[in-house]
């Protein structure tokens, strides 16, 4: 699958007679990085191609379909929230240094790199430099700079492209055509601009998510609940996608203390609460927020061992202070 704003990317790797022996695709997650991955990989791996596309339908092809062909090898988490292990890596570079079972290429597909652990990452080093016979490693990046220099040095580095907010609405209203315009832009917000984030979101769960953390933030700024009965809570949410919500919405209390400017058409649920906290706080202390999100959110991408409960208690601990400062 090729994203519409991916077609100048796509046809200038598929038409290149000569690939590098490692790719890092990288771009903000959300963008469909893995879809052009896996697409890319088929071309990599089918022995008859057509038009700058697998043919699906060889021995290559087919293998690949059925999760069986022998020159391929993805390395990802093994569980959610889980790095990338050492041991994943050696079994790579035992892969790497195998001839092809079916005499074409051998490719890995490695996602995301950043969950790759110090170890990890180091084992992964030799192969970069020097990969065994007509090999090609893709490696998939939401946050590229978190990767070891090493490790991009040895890559051709690729940045994926970003669509804009009209081909995001574009796309969504074609996936999702039962949903209200007005609610995908809003979801489009709420995923930072990523199409198919707010693809996710838009679905029942994502909204169920969505709500529950609007409706528990107001009952612990009313001190209807606790900090901690509300991490309990939400303890099954996805962290990363919490913390993008809450740096969202410091960034709209930060626009509104500066400028004046509410989000009320992006955020309809939360304009009053945030006009409230543009009120109540100082900027210095919304900053002082921002800064400690960004730092927790980076631990949860990677793969931090952390207390769940424990981070969402000190994010909404955090959060009400901001109205415990008027």
């Amino acid at each position: 699958m090729i994203y519409p704003w991916q077609q100048g990317l796509w046809q200038q790797l598929s038409q290149r007679v000569q690939h590098a022996h490692a790719y890092l695709l990288y771009g903000q997650g959300g963008t469909g990085k893995r879809a052009f991955a896996e697409t890319f990989v088929a071309l990599l791996l089918c022995q008859r191609p057509e038009g700058g596309q697998a043919c699906e339908t060889c021995k290559a092809c087919l293998l690949r379909q059925a999760g069986t062909h022998p020159d391929l090898q993805r390395v990802l988490p093994e569980e959610a929230d889980k790095p990338i292990k050492i041991d994943q890596v050696r079994a790579l570079v035992d892969f790497v240094a195998q001839t092809a079972q079916l005499g074409g290429r051998k490719v890995v597909l490695l996602a995301p790199a950043e969950a790759m652990n110090l170890n990890a990452a180091n084992a992964l080093l030799k192969s970069l430099e020097e990969p065994s016979g007509n090999t090609v490693l893709v490696l998939l990046s939401d946050a590229p700079s978190r990767l070891l220099p090493t490790i991009r040095s040895r890559c051709l580095q690729q940045a994926c492209p970003h669509p804009s907010s009209a081909q995001s609405l574009q796309w969504l209203s074609e996936q999702v055509p039962e949903q209200d315009p007005a609610l995908c832009a809003q979801a489009l917000h709420w995923a930072g601009g990523s199409p198919l984030l707010a693809q996710t979101l838009l679905q029942a769960d994502g909204l169920a998510q969505r709500s529950a953390v609007v409706e528990g933030v107001k009952a612990l700024l009313k001190n209807q609940q606790t900090a901690s009965q509300l991490a309990e809570s939400w303890n099954k949410l996805d962290l990363a996608r919490v913390f993008d919500w809450f740096f969202a919405w410091s960034q709209a209390i930060v626009r509104q203390q500066l400028a004046g400017v509410s989000d009320e058409a992006l955020e309809p649920e939360m304009h009053k609460v945030l006009g409230y906290l543009a009120q109540r706080s100082s900027q210095q202390d919304v900053l002082t927020l921002q800064q400690w999100l960004l730092e927790q959110r980076q631990k949860v991408l990677g793969k931090a061992n952390l207390n769940r409960v424990l981070l969402l208690e000190a994010l909404l601990l955090r959060w009400a202070s901001l109205a415990a400062k008027g």
